[in-house]
C-alpha cells in the first residue's frame, strides 16, 4: 500500500533514500520511501570498504536497511515516480502505475547510471571483470593483469591507484592525450603504454582474456578498468525546476545540493550519488542521514511558526 499525506516522500531506496528516511522515521516523521528496485551496484558481488559491512551482497544490505526503515513506521514501496508537482501545501507524487500520494518535502536519493564506453564486449562483463573503482574492487583483482581503459584525463590518475594494486598495468591510451611528463611517471612505475583505439573485449571460458585494437593487435589482460560517464537520475523532477547539470569536475551529470542536501528548489533535497557522483555506500548513507535531519528541522521549525502565529491570532 502506498501511504498518503507524508512528511517526506523519499525517491530512490538505496543507501542515502534509506538512511534519510530511518533519521526521519527515528524522529516520528511519517515517510515512504518509493523505489524502482534498479540499484547501481547490483552486479556487484559485495559492497566493499563499507566497516561492518564489508563483503555483504548489496540485495542483502537493502533488505536490512528495509527492516530498519520500517521499524520505525516508515514504508518502502515498490514503484517508478513518473511525476511530482508542487500544490499549495507540498508535492504531488505520481507513479508510473497510477497510485498517487502527498508530501511536505521531497528527498530525492535515485542515485545514477554509469554509462560505459561504447566497445563491444564491455557492458556484458560490467561488475565482474570490467571494473571503475579501485577502493570498490581493487582488492578482489589484486595482482592481476589489469588494463586501465582510459576515457579522459583521469585514466593517468586511475592507472596510478590501480598500479597499487598490482605490478601488472596497462594502460591502453584510446586515443586520449597524455602529457610528456605524466606518461614518464607511468613508465617509471612499470605501467605499460599500449597506443591504438580498443574495439572490443576478448573472452574465453567466461572470463577476459584481452582487449583486441582496431588495428587488430591484442593486448592480454585479465580486468579491465574502465572510467564512466556518470549521469545523475534526476529527471522525475525537472517539472519542479531542478535541472541535472554538469559536475565541476568532469565525471558526469549531478543534481547540484549544498553539504546539508538543500537544492536550488525550496522543499527538495538529494543525496547520495544523485547530488556526490563519487559517493560510496557509506558516504551515501551519511549524506542520507544529514538530509534526512535537516528536512526534520526545517519542519520541526515550520511547524512552531505556525504554531506561533496561530498562538498570537487566538490572543488577539
Amino acid at each position: 500500500m502506498l501511504p498518503t499525506d507524508q512528511d517526506v516522500v523519499v525517491i530512490g531506496g538505496g543507501a542515502a533514500g534509506l538512511s534519510g528516511a530511518l533519521m526521519l522515521g527515528r524522529s516520528r516523521r511519517s515517510v515512504t520511501v518509493i523505489d524502482a528496485g534498479s540499484p547501481r551496484n547490483a552486479p556487484a558481488d559485495g559492497i566493499h570498504g563499507l566497516l561492518a559491512y564489508d563483503g555483504m551482497p548489496p540485495a542483502e544490505y537493502l533488505r536490512l536497511g528495509t527492516e530498519n526503515v520500517r521499524r520505525y513506521g516508515g514504508a518502502v514501496v515498490a514503484g517508478e515516480v513518473s511525476a511530482v508537482t508542487r500544490d499549495e501545501t507540498g508535492f504531488a507524487v505520481t507513479l508510473a502505475d497510477g497510485r498517487s500520494t502527498h508530501a511536505r518535502r521531497i528527498l530525492l536519493t535515485t542515485g545514477l547510471v554509469d554509462e560505459l564506453p561504447d566497445i563491444a564486449g564491455l557492458a556484458e562483463r560490467w561488475g565482474r571483470d570490467v571494473v571503475h573503482c579501485p577502493y570498490c574492487h581493487g582488492w578482489e583483482v589484486r595482482d592481476r593483469d589489469i588494463a586501465v581503459l582510459a576515457t579522459g584525463p583521469m585514466a593517468f590518475h586511475s592507472a596510478v591507484l590501480w598500479r597499487q594494486l598490482s605490478d601488472r598495468i596497462t594502460l591502453l591510451r584510446n586515443g586520449i592525450d597524455f602529457s610528456a611528463e605524466q606518461l614518464a611517471q607511468l613508465a617509471a612505475r612499470g605501467v605499460r603504454i599500449v597506443e591504438g583505439r580498443v574495439q572490443s573485449v576478448v573472452t574465453a571460458d567466461d572470463a577476459i582474456t584481452g582487449v583486441a585494437l582496431v588495428d587488430g593487435q591484442v593486448v592480454p589482460c585479465e580486468v579491465i578498468a574502465a572510467g564512466t560517464h556518470m549521469v545523475a537520475r534526476g529527471g522525475v523532477v525537472e517539472s519542479l525546476g531542478l535541472s541535472a547539470v554538469e559536475h565541476p569536475s568532469g565525471m558526469g551529470v549531478h543534481v547540484p545540493a549544498d553539504a546539508m542536501g538543500r537544492t536550488e528548489v525550496p522543499g527538495v533535497w538529494a543525496a547520495g550519488n544523485v547530488t556526490d557522483l563519487s559517493a560510496q555506500v557509506g558516504a551515501a548513507a551519511a549524506a542520507g542521514a544529514m538530509a534526512g535531519a535537516q528536512i526534520n528541522a526545517e519542519l520541526a521549525m515550520q511547524e512552531t511558526a505556525e504554531a506561533t502565529a496561530g498562538s498570537a491570532d487566538s490572543v488577539a
